[in-house]
């Protein structure tokens, strides 16, 4: 069994404190003023400045930034929208609310991300939007079908919730010129504790992305706080980050750099430690681009891995079942070999700031004893 050397370090994944973020909530709760505050704002400018970017608009959650954006980008009923299948199911979910048509693309088992080929493959007349998942914080470069897809009107809309701090190229993911939705939930590589944001491709669209968070209402920054003058001009829902979990942000964004440089060094610390092992295939995160967010390996008898480890206190997990196959899911299913192959094989390894290199080879001794237990048994997934 694993020794933790941190809290949580034998859970597949973990908060990470770095021990301001109670003064800094504090600082909100003192003020009296707990919802969209100043401190909000204040983390809004502070995002948009790390991202290079010209505005970040903060929301609730991830999922709220992903329904935000596709109601921004006018998708609709009758639309249909191309989404990996090898996603957390709020993307989809977001897709369904706006009443459009999830149309699941395959993805290449060697990133877990779509391609460029995979994502055309998937588009139809009738396709509105492409919303590729920045899987375990790896980029995804649709470049050479950008023209294409502009021709079409087709909108990009990128999932990076797993991929905060991470690079398409010399740019942060975010600063490339699509709406992009970052998640900033409790185990995210940067936390708010729950909360996600959005960087719009223009003005107007920030306008309405700050509108729509705010149940439609438009209001001057004179007339903020004056509930006898406001206009409702729109469809909207309650979607504000409050100040609390903007101060929480703050805080960890004071320190991101150092998260960054851990992330990346403890997937390379994985990444030479299975480097020995047979059997098991490393998903590319791209580390040197990347601000890695999970470490996954591809094994087969998964299940049975998966049993062996958790008996022996590692906390695996399996990031994700395929939406496709999922009975809500299920009208809209195709044939994805690839992606029905990784949902047999994909096992999440523990993968958070507590741990240690030490951790990290303990674990890695375990999957090969899981993998030599299991081979021996002779038994199938």
């Amino acid at each position: 069994m694993i020794s933790p050397s941190g809290p949580g370090a034998q859970r597949n994944a973990s908060p990470y404190l770095h021990g301001r973020e109670a003064a800094a909530v504090a600082c909100v709760l003192e003020s009296g003023q707990y919802g969209h505050t100043e401190v909000t704002e204040e983390f809004e400018r502070r995002v948009a400045e790390f991202l290079g970017v010209r505005d970040a608009v903060a929301v609730m959650s991830g999922t709220a930034a992903l329904h935000t954006a596709l109601l921004t980008a006018g998708i609709r009923p009758g639309h249909e929208v191309v989404v990996p299948a090898m996603t957390f199911c709020a993307t989809v979910q977001a897709i369904l609310a706006v009443g459009a048509t999830p149309v699941f693309a395959d993805i290449d088992p060697a990133t877990l991300c779509v391609t460029d080929q995979l994502v055309m493959d998937a588009v139809t007349a009738n396709t509105a939007a492409v919303m590729p998942v920045l899987f375990g914080g790896r980029a995804v470069d649709l470049t050479p079908i950008r023209k294409d897809l502009d021709a079409r009107r087709i909108a990009v809309i990128e999932d990076a919730a797993h991929a905060f701090g991470s690079r398409n190229g010399a740019r942060r993911v975010g600063a490339t010129g699509d709406l992009t939705c970052f998640s900033f939930g409790p185990i995210k590589n940067l936390t708010c504790g729950q909360g996600g944001i959005l960087i719009p491709r223009t003005e107007a669209e920030a306008d309405m992305i700050r509108s729509i968070r705010m149940l439609g209402v438009v209001q001057s920054q004179a007339e903020r706080g004056r509930t006898t003058n406001y206009r409702v001009e729109g469809f909207g829902l309650r979607y504000q980050m409050s100040g609390i979990n903007a101060a929480i942000g703050l805080a960890q964004l004071d320190h991101f750099e150092e998260a960054e440089t851990t992330r990346r060094n403890l997937w390379l610390a994985y990444r030479r430690s299975l480097a020995g092992l047979d059997g098991v295939q490393l998903i590319d995160v791209d580390p040197d681009r990347s601000v890695p967010h999970l470490c996954q390996v591809l094994v087969a008898h998964r299940d049975e891995v998966h049993e062996q480890m958790t008996a022996r206190g590692i906390g695996v997990g399996v990031h994700y079942p395929p939406n496709h196959l999922q009975p809500a899911f299920a009208r809209w299913r195709r044939d994805l070999p690839a992606t029905e192959r990784v949902g047999l094989e994909v096992l999440t390894l523990p993968f958070h700031q507590h741990l240690t290199e030490k951790d990290i080879d303990q674990v890695v001794a375990v999957l090969g004893q899981a993998l030599k237990t299991v081979g021996a048994s002779g038994t199938r997934s």
